[in-house]
């Protein structure tokens, strides 16, 4: 009997060898019958990330947080790569997307942003901004003072342990040095790049897709016959003696009709978790090496780092204050990070948000690095937000458009004041709706935030939006057709919903109406709650403010006596109805008459789409650029 299925088996292999001989000249048949370049293809068009890529970025002069900012990156996902020459680029990690870019093209993209300035052309601008990967910009033209997409190709394979490259090529540049420097074979990125008809032959200005971290883990995929044989009877000895032992079992159950009891798998903790288990297999990499900000989970912060982090919380690197408690900038090697100090007494807070910030990772979501714990104090450290929170750039004069960094330490200088533009707040708009989208509808749990508010919405260099402080998220299992009913009242007055004050209900409707009155924030730049100009001593509401403009008979006319002054008149009006519209659609009194977040996101993107092309053509309008230019 071993014999016969050692015999069986030697067959199946032997078979496999030839199919796997033949299909190596397969990718460069197709790759001789194709020219043209082309991103990299996808079938499902959505705007949530396909998958994490990776972009080269060459330096050029330019520090971290301006590459953050060009590229709409993370810092805390950037690595530098030394190249033999002694010079070191950058690796840029992004999402990627799939997405539609014009008429006639679809493909993987991350996309960001660039301010237009005179002479530029659409040449310099993607080699000397954009390192050589942006694709198709401007569509050939570029107009001075206005801002327009920026598309960069990336790419997913299952095959590539460390993400797909988005690689141009350089001078001197061939397949094997490229493939040596990022852990790749020449043969995996010819599979990789289709339109790459001739391998031995490459020029400098291509983009190519490099699968990182494939070298090493597979051998070569076709072995020599004696392998082969020697894997066969290795193989019929393995079967043999795995039919030996269940024959035994079966003769022992036989006789012992003892039902044997249950072992149920026991999770060890570990506050090391991928980083020790990659420093067992890479004994060269010892686990006090490893980059705390490359981990794929939040890491164990020691005391001495957070308090040498924020030199032991000095009150200048204080930016920022609530309920729950106070963050403060930090520095950890190169990296800029925010520290949450919470008391001892707020760990429901701490925990809630720790759980999850660890099972949420969304671009327009604040990334988590990491936490600590003493006897007093729990910390929550997270990535740095340059710009502040909405909440400054539309209410506090002092600090719109002010870089927070700026503020910690230069308190005595003069600040600058730069209104948001209109076209900056239907981004962020879009950007906030995105994040709660997603706690909402795209995470294996449903989450409702409770407490959706303008200074819970952070702001980078790019003004591109993060939605913050998770210090009151709920989950809700997506299986309960029930409202769920909290035990307080929690939330800001001016954000919550009538079922919350009444009631105490809470769903993700609860989001939806505090994020209407964000809306109506940004249309008119007024807060939440503002001062009764009859009576100093009362306040009253935005939300009532905006259900009697809307019972005007001439919304337009209605609607500009409260839009906010810094815009100056620079809007588009029937853009600001739409808003408007999505605003008190939110703010339904009754959660049932309220959209969903996913309603509400086609209308937001064309609001978007609709207003950039307002302001292009504009043409040259300094005014109206006005709080998008900077960090673009």
């Amino acid at each position: 009997m071993a014999m016969v299925g050692f015999l069986f088996f030697l067959t199946l292999l032997l078979q496999h060898h030839q199919t796997s001989a033949s299909l190596i000249d397969w990718p460069r048949n197709i790759l001789e019958s194709t020219g043209e370049w082309q991103p990299m293809q996808c079938d499902v068009v959505s705007s949530n990330p396909s998958c994490s890529a990776s972009l080269y970025v060459t330096p050029a002069g330019r520090n971290l947080s301006q590459i953050v900012s060009i590229f709409n990156g993370n810092s805390s996902l950037i690595h530098p790569i030394k190249r033999s020459s002694g010079s070191e680029d950058l690796l840029v990690g992004v999402p990627c997307v799939c997405q539609v870019i014009n008429d006639t093209m679809t493909g993987l993209f991350h996309d960001t942003q660039y301010y237009v300035r005179q002479d530029d052309t659409p040449d310099n601008v993607t080699a000397n901004t954009f390192s050589g990967l942006a694709m198709n910009l401007g569509n050939g033209s570029l107009y001075y003072n206005t801002t327009i997409p920026v598309y960069l190709p990336c790419g997913c394979s299952s095959i590539a342990a460390e993400g797909v490259l988005s690689y141009p090529v350089q001078g001197h540049d061939t397949l094997s040095t490229i493939a040596s420097l990022f852990r790749s074979t020449p043969q995996d990125i010819v599979n990789l790049n289709p339109s790459l008809s001739n391998p031995d032959f490459i020029q400098t200005g291509w983009i190519l897709f490099v699968p990182m971290g494939v070298a090493g883990s597979s051998k070569k995929r076709v072995g020599g016959l004696s392998i082969i044989i020697a894997a066969s009877i290795s193989a019929a000895v393995l079967l043999l003696c795995i039919f030996t032992v269940i024959l035994r079992l079966k003769r022992r159950s036989s006789q012992r009709n003892v039902e044997a009891p249950d072992i149920k798998m026991e999770r060890v903790p570990s506050n090391t978790s991928i980083a020790a288990l990659e420093s067992r297999f890479f004994p060269s990499m010892r686990i006090n090496d490893i980059d705390p900000f490359q981990t794929e989970r939040p890491v164990i912060f020691s005391l001495k780092v957070v308090g040498d982090a924020t030199a032991n919380f000095d009150e200048k690197r204080k930016i920022g204050e609530g309920g729950y408690g106070s963050v403060y900038l930090g520095f950890v090697g190169a990296h800029e990070i925010a520290i949450k100090k919470m008391k001892a007494s707020k760990s429901k807070e701490f925990f809630a948000e720790l759980k999850a910030l660890c099972k949420v990772h969304h671009i327009n979501v604040v990334e988590l690095i990491g936490y600590a714990a003493g006897d007093d104090h729990l910390y929550l450290v997270y990535e740095y937000v340059k710009n502040g929170s909405l909440s400054e750039h539309l209410h506090d004069p002092l600090l719109k458009g002010l870089d927070i960094h700026k503020l910690v330490f230069m308190r005595n200088s003069p600040l600058g004041h730069q209104p948001l533009s209109w076209t900056a707040r239907t981004q962020i708009a879009l950007d906030a709706a995105r994040g709660i989208e997603y706690i909402h509808d795209h995470t294996k749990a449903c989450y409702v935030h409770r407490d959706i508010k303008t200074s819970n919405i952070l702001l980078d260099n790019g003004l591109r939006a993060k939605v913050a402080d998770f210090g009151l998220v709920k989950l809700v299992e997506r299986s309960d057709e029930e409202e769920c009913v909290a035990t307080r009242l929690v939330g800001t007055p001016g954000y919550l919903p009538p079922e919350s004050v009444l009631e105490l209900h809470m769903t993700t409707k609860s989001d939806v109406y505090a994020f209407g009155v964000v809306l109506a924030e940004l249309i008119t730049g007024l807060r939440a709650l503002v001062r009764d100009n009859k009576e100093a001593s009362k306040t009253k509401s935005l939300i009532t403010i905006m259900r009697k403009t809307f019972k005007a008979e001439d919304l337009e006319s209605s609607l500009e006596t409260i839009i906010d002054p810094s815009l100056k008149d620079n809007y588009p009006i029937e853009e600001v109805c739409k808003m408007a519209n999505i605003s008190m659609w939110c703010l339904s009194e009754d959660p049932l008459n309220r959209p969903e977040m996913r309603d509400i996101m086609p209308t937001l993107s064309q609001i978007h789409l609709t207003s950039i092309e307002w302001e292009a053509s504009l043409g040259g309008d300094g005014q109206v650029f006005s709080g998008v230019c900077n960090g673009r």
